[in-house]
């Protein structure tokens, strides 16, 4: 009998002796992982909070891990089903003997004490066996443990579809299935509906064409209601917004058309996202700019580059107070950016509607300005264009132009005419740029930077 089959993940004792075996292995490599959100953070507890066994040999779990300054209530949720202070991840981890060679970079590490001992453990979603039992699990709906598999009742999955692990650097997991569907595995998990399961499900109903429907999905009722995965169909012929504009510099090709069709399937998305999430209010300024203003200080603190530019940027968020109040807040995208967007022939797709994992699920599913989503995709063509050298501002301000002016083809309000709303919003996404380059990438900071330099002056 597999040692994983003689622990009890229903008892504390359980629970406790699984922790024993993994924490230190746990605690090593989380940090390493492109998805962990705690880098600049020493992990100081982890605790086990719902274990599964899919099969022998593969665990399902969800771990909390305790930063400094965070007190995690022995990792159990508070009363209403809050989950504890901290983070909460979800790890597949295959456990054996001797681990076959192809998976050798899903290792995490030998087990040297506890119920594991002498056994390696890896990341099962390397692990083809591991793959298809998640599909199998879609295809058929139930549930194992605290795990709910769902599904659309008029989608039909195939059986044997070949998966494949993406190798794109992301915040969560990707699995393909033979090119015809992609499984999102969440990696960081909060409380209620993920938005990528929420909004593209509504976005369907509303006949919006532009956005993958979701097919399939799987989620926890332990130790609070999350979820886990979403399984849409895959584009294979697609290349993403930021594949496209890098090869359009590399070869000197114009990408105007492109921006402009894409900012026409931007306002496209923004119409149906109103009709499926109502809200109907105008945002407040002066909540945003507090919040803004915040989070810059925040930023400044993290990263000392950043501090002589605040006096200016307070400026661009204070503009706010008087500047035209804008288009109505409404249910938005939340990280559009153009490795956000699929291009498949001639059609532009939006996907990735979590939102930034940084930020809270009820902020991220709330209503907000759709200037956000515009001030992201503005700051992407920036971030392009810095890709090359000598760096081609004109590509970059002519790719803007197009974009917003698709936009306003379909939306019927110009976003170059919002422009204290513009300014502000993009320089609340350079700060966040910053902040995210400097812990994760410290080489690409210098290019939010200059767009802080340049928004720093008035006008700018």
């Amino acid at each position: 009998m597999p040692k994983t089959a003689l622990l009890r993940p229903s008892s504390d004792r359980g629970a406790a002796d699984l922790m024993t075996s993994l924490a230190g292995l746990l605690r090593d490599w989380l940090p390493r992982q492109r998805w962990f959100a705690g880098k600049d953070r020493p992990v100081t507890d982890l605790t086990l909070l719902s274990m599964t066994e899919l099969y022998p040999g593969c665990l399902h779990l969800l771990v909390h891990t305790g930063h400094p300054g965070h007190s995690s209530h022995g990792g159990v949720p508070a009363p209403g089903g809050t989950p504890p202070s901290g983070d909460c991840y979800q790890l597949l981890l295959g456990v054996r003997d001797h681990p076959a060679p192809r998976l050798g970079r899903a290792l995490i590490g030998q087990v040297q004490e506890g119920p594991l001992a002498g056994l390696t453990v890896y990341d099962a979603l390397y692990d083809p066996r591991s793959a298809r039992v998640l599909l199998e699990r879609l295809r058929n709906p139930g549930a194992a443990g605290p795990l709910r598999f769902e599904a659309d009742p008029s989608a039909r999955v195939p059986a044997g579809l070949a998966p494949r692990l993406l190798d794109a650097e992301q915040s969560n997991s990707s699995l393909v299935y033979g090119d015809a569907y992609i499984l999102k595995v969440f990696r960081r998990i909060q409380p209620g509906v993920n938005p990528d399961l929420e909004v593209p499900g509504a976005l369907a109903g509303q006949g919006c064409g532009r956005v993958p429907a979701p097919v399939a999905w799987f989620r926890t009722t332990r130790p609070f209601a999350a979820t886990l995965g979403v399984l849409q169909p895959f584009l294979p012929d697609a290349s993403d917004g930021w594949t496209l504009a890098l090869a359009a510099l590399a070869s000197g090709d114009d990408f105007t058309a492109q921006s402009r069709e894409l900012g026409r399937a931007t306002a496209e998305v923004h119409l149906a996202l109103a009709s499926a999430f109502p809200a109907g209010e105008h945002d407040e300024n002066a909540r945003t700019a507090a919040a803004m203003t915040e989070r810059l200080d925040a930023a400044a603190h993290s990263v000392p580059a950043l501090r002589p530019y605040v006096p200016g940027l307070r400026n661009a968020f204070r503009a706010l107070l008087t500047c035209d109040a804008g288009p109505p807040a409404q249910r938005i995208h939340g990280d559009l950016h153009l490795g956000q967007v699929l291009r498949a022939g001639r059609e532009w797709f939006v996907i990735d509607f979590e939102g930034e994992p940084s930020r809270p699920l009820a902020e991220r599913c709330g209503a907000q300005s759709p200037v956000r989503d515009i001030a992201g995709m503005l700051r992407s063509f920036d971030y392009a264009a810095r890709q090359r050298r000598p760096w081609r501002p004109e590509w970059a301000r002519r790719c803007r132009e197009a974009y917003c002016a698709g936009y306003a083809a379909r939306a019927g309000w110009d976003p170059r005419k919002k422009h204290g709303l513009l300014r502000a919003y993009e320089t609340d996404r350079a700060v966040y740029e910053v902040l995210y380059e400097a812990r994760h990438r410290p080489d690409w900071l210098p290019v939010p930077m200059a767009a802080i330099e340049r928004l720093a002056v008035r006008g700018g």
